[in-house]
């Protein structure tokens, strides 16, 4: 795509950009401005700017504008209090997160005044750094004051502490949850003696701050040299190699930019001949020390049903080989193929191994229904005859990875790769699961999972995108033991993220700020978290001190 010609993507006729107001204060590097100039300032500049026409227009403009500068002023106020204030006015819809479009949607709330209301968010504190989430809590508490009620699905303490009254639902993850393990006021919850919440919020259970950090190496480092990619300025890193680094900043400092946009998309055309283009910058230096690069998101691992944490880990080709070992498919003649349930042989033809029938439902979304032919079982008759230990392949797919170790454990091929599942918390899912099924959260430890069982060069770098997005604190713990497993292989790990227990584990910590959008883009701070605390300039030091005064917990999660 380019910019259109006409309008040079102004996207306004040439009549609208021919109004112009005075500047002001919020906005010295232009002489006037038209509706152009003010939807690409971010809000909080476009904030002031509108503040400043209310105190400077005169004569009949003021009463033009009065009523419409204070409708201008009181969303754009909203916009700000909900931890906004670094985006763009004309910012695509498509370009937002998900936090960013559940807190605009939030914000148009706040702003109808409307009462008797029940408000279900689904996370909302997802991407927020910890000052704007004061700001987003202070919003929430503004809409139940209004009478309306809010339902907040949180991991976040502060959220959780906030709230009025706290349903905790547990004990464990998939079929070993669902029950209400407490309800009532947070003293109620703290009280909870069954509760891994409660465990984390009164310190029973903590993360503890490493007693001893791995250090760093001027001569082993990865640098970008002159990011000025969106609000980066003229930005010059060195990521150290070897070592667990957390990228920190408030929302929209320009993070993702540097990490994302220029080093990964820089390194992805080098190592993996990807097409994307990097955001601009000079040149990286010390490649030559990364030979792969692994990007770990949150995505799906399939769109389809088909797709599952069996096939995504490559355990189901081994035991596909077990399974045609058996004395009695070698009777028939049976190969691994038989055992697929993506190829014709051994699979039911009615679903096409899919165990499920798409319905198309014309106007709304596809419905997927049990094939009434294998009951779900994806396989033919012949296949489910062939059994080991009176278990088919059928009923293999069907067992939880805890179950799955237990059955396969003297088969090391399989036992090895289910153990790493196991090592990430997910000993709960089943091995066929359909991965349309599995949140971000279990997919990205499924991904994890399997470079844990990949042989590993020692020179591979790792980035995530805050991986700790929907995780509960017990689940963040065993992320961060997973995460430090793979640099203790010599690997590197680059960790954008906001959640304090991951930055204070870290090795090392780059702030980017100070603020996010145009006041955002530079180099606040750069050391160990200890260092970053001390910072005077850094407003992630200053949330991250209370945290490493803290003594480590005498049982660690």
């Amino acid at each position: 795509t380019a910019p259109c010609p006409t309008c040079k993507g102004a996207r306004f006729n040439e009549a609208a950009l021919s109004v112009f107001l005075p500047t002001t204060a919020a906005t010295p590097h232009y002489k006037k401005l038209n509706l152009n100039h003010f939807s690409q300032l971010p809000i909080t500049q476009a904030l002031e700017a509108a503040k400043g026409w209310q105190q400077t227009l005169t004569g009949s403009a003021a009463v033009i504008a009065t009523p419409i500068l204070r409708e201008v002023t009181a969303r754009l106020g909203f916009l700000n209090h909900v931890g906004l204030g670094y985006l763009n006015l004309a910012r695509t819809a498509g370009t937002l997160s998900g936090g960013e479009s559940q807190r605009i949607r939030l914000a148009s709330q706040i702003g109808s005044g409307l009462t008797g209301v029940l408000y279900v968010l689904d996370e909302p504190s997802i991407g927020l750094h910890q000052r704007d989430n004061a700001r987003l809590l202070e919003s929430l508490r503004n809409l139940r004051d209004l009478d309306n009620t809010v339902l907040v699905v949180e991991h976040d303490e502060d959220a959780i502490r906030t709230a009025d009254w706290v349903l905790d639902i547990g004990p464990f993850a998939g079929e070993h949850g669902g029950e209400i393990i407490a309800q009532g006021k947070i003293e109620d919850i703290l009280s909870a003696k069954n509760s891994l919440t409660a465990d984390y919020l009164t310190g029973r259970k903590s993360i503890p701050v490493p007693t001893k950090r791995r250090t760093t190496s001027p001569q082993r480092q990865l640098t970008v040299h002159n990011a000025s990619g969106n609000n980066l300025k003229n930005l010059t890193v060195s990521f150290p190699l070897g070592v667990l680094t957390c990228i920190t900043g408030v929302s929209g400092s320009g993070k993702s930019t540097l990490v994302m946009d220029t080093l990964h998309n820089a390194l992805a055309v080098k190592l993996n001949g990807s097409r994307a283009m990097p955001t601009p910058h000079s040149h990286i230096s010390g490649e030559k020390d990364v030979d792969k690069l692994v990007n770990i998101d949150q995505s799906p691992i399939g769109r389809t049903p088909r797709s599952n944490p069996a096939t995504y880990t490559g355990v189901f080709g081994p035991i596909r080989d077990w399974f045609a070992a058996l004395p009695d498919a070698k009777a028939r003649g049976y190969g691994p193929g038989r055992f697929s349930f993506n190829v014709k042989g051994g699979r039911c033809e009615a679903c096409q191994g899919d165990g499920l029938i798409k319905v198309d439902m014309q106007f709304m979304p596809d419905v997927y229904v049990e094939c009434e032919v294998c009951r779900g079982k994806r396989f033919n008759r012949e296949t489910l005859e062939i059994h080991h230990q009176g278990k088919s392949i059928a009923d293999v797919l069907s067992m939880t990875v805890d179950e799955g170790y237990a059955f396969f454990k003297n088969l090391a091929p399989i036992a090895r790769k289910l153990k790493t599942l196991q090592e990430v918390g997910l000993g709960y899912i089943r091995l066929g699961q359909s991965a349309t099924t599995l949140s971000g959260g279990e997919a990205q430890r499924i991904k994890l999972a399997k470079e844990l069982a990949t042989r590993s060069t020692g020179n591979t770098l790792y980035i995530l995108d805050e991986p700790t997005t929907g995780l509960h604190f017990h689940d963040i713990a065993q992320l961060l033991k997973t995460l430090h497993k793979l640099v203790d292989g010599g690997n590197t790990m680059l960790i954008i993220e906001h959640n304090l227990d991951v930055i204070k584990t870290a090795d090392w910590v780059i702030d980017i700020g100070p603020e996010g959008g145009n006041a955002g883009g530079q180099l606040v701070a750069e050391g160990t978290p200890e260092a970053i605390a001390k910072s005077k300039a850094s407003i992630t030091g200053h949330y991250l001190a209370p945290l490493l005064k803290k003594k480590a917990a005498p049982q660690a999660a």
